[in-house]
């Protein structure tokens, strides 16, 4: 999980500095892919009774948000 967590910004940040339109938006669909294997982990822990998770799934779903309409507006 902190592994997937901390790959999140790190690809914001480094397609930050690409130059081209489709590089910029591939660095952030990677951090999509981060993302969505951070949920796969919350989920996890909630099913297997280690944490109740709710509020952090919440959390992901505004960031994901932020990252689809990130995305969009580069390519616009």
């Amino acid at each position: 999980l902190r592994r997937s967590a901390v790959s999140i910004p790190a690809n914001i940040a480094e397609g930050f500095k690409k130059r081209s339109k489709p590089d910029k938006v591939r660095y952030l669909n990677i951090a999509e892919g981060s993302l969505e294997e951070s949920r796969y982990y919350l989920i996890l822990s909630k099913d297997l009774g280690y944490a109740d998770t709710s509020n952090l799934l919440l959390e992901i779903d505004e960031v994901a948000k932020l990252l689809h309409s990130y995305s969009q507006a580069i390519l616009s």
